[in-house]
C-alpha cells in the first residue's frame, strides 16, 4: 500500500465520527470521511533539481470535481457510494497530495499550489480523467481506477515542455470501504510517484 494509508486515511474513517459536529436535527447523521495519503519512497537516482514549481488544481469533470466517492457499473455512468465523502473535493485532495509528494522527494527547491503565486520556474497542469471504483460487467469487488493527463509548462514564456498520462488501476481486497478506499491509496500513490519521478527528468534545467 502506498504512502500509509493506515496512519492517515484509515484512521479518520475509522475516527472521524468522533470529530464532527453532531448532526443537526433533521439533517441525519454526518457522512463517513476518508483522505488519501501521499508518495514518499522515490526511485534512488531521482535527479535533485534546482527550478521552484507550482501545481495547479487538476481539472475534473463535473462527475468527478465533487468530495463524493465515485462508483461505476458501466463506462457510461457515474454514481457514488452512500454515506462517505472524501474531506474535500477530489481535485484538491489530489493538488495537496500532488505538492506533498513532490515535498518528500527532497528534490526540489521549492513546490507550492499555483494559488500561492510563486515565482515559479515551471507549472504542473492536469486533467484528473478517471477517479472511481468500477464495478465493470457485473463485478462484485471493485477496481479503484485512477488516471491523471500532465502538463509541465515552462514560465515566463507559458511553453509546453513535456506531456504524460498516467494510469492505474488496482483490485480492491473485498467489497468493505476501507479495502476500497486501500485501493484508492495505492491506485493515486502510484501515480504520484510516477509523476513526481517524470516532472524531475523531464524538465529541463535552468541555467
Amino acid at each position: 500500500m502506498s504512502g500509509g494509508l493506515g496512519r492517515r486515511g484509515v484512521l479518520l474513517g475509522l475516527l472521524t465520527s468522533g470529530c464532527v459536529v453532531d448532526a443537526l436535527p433533521g439533517r441525519g447523521p454526518q457522512p463517513q470521511l476518508y483522505v488519501l495519503s501521499p508518495k514518499n519512497t522515490f526511485a534512488n537516482d531521482l535527479p535533485t533539481v534546482k527550478w521552484q514549481l507550482a501545481v495547479e488544481e487538476p481539472v475534473a469533470s463535473g462527475g468527478l470535481d465533487t468530495q463524493k466517492i465515485a462508483l461505476a457499473k458501466h463506462p457510461l455512468e457515474t454514481e457514488y457510494f452512500a454515506e462517505v465523502r472524501w474531506t474535500e473535493r477530489a481535485p484538491a485532495m489530489v493538488q495537496t497530495l500532488i505538492v506533498e509528494s513532490f515535498e518528500n522527494s527532497g528534490r526540489i527547491m521549492a513546490v507550492a499550489r499555483q494559488a500561492l503565486s510563486i515565482r515559479a520556474d515551471y507549472e504542473l497542469k492536469a486533467d484528473l480523467r478517471e477517479f472511481q471504483a468500477e464495478y465493470f460487467d457485473g463485478a462484485k469487488v471493485p477496481t479503484a481506477h485512477v488516471r491523471l493527463n500532465a502538463k509541465l509548462v515552462r514560465h515566463p514564456r507559458r511553453e509546453i515542455v513535456a506531456a504524460q498520462g498516467f494510469d492505474v488501476k488496482v483490485p480492491a481486497a473485498s467489497n468493505e470501504m476501507l479495502a476500497i478506499v486501500a485501493a484508492f491509496d495505492e491506485a493515486l500513490g502510484r501515480v504520484l510517484r510516477s509523476l513526481v519521478e517524470w516532472t524531475l527528468t523531464a524538465a529541463p534545467e535552468r541555467s
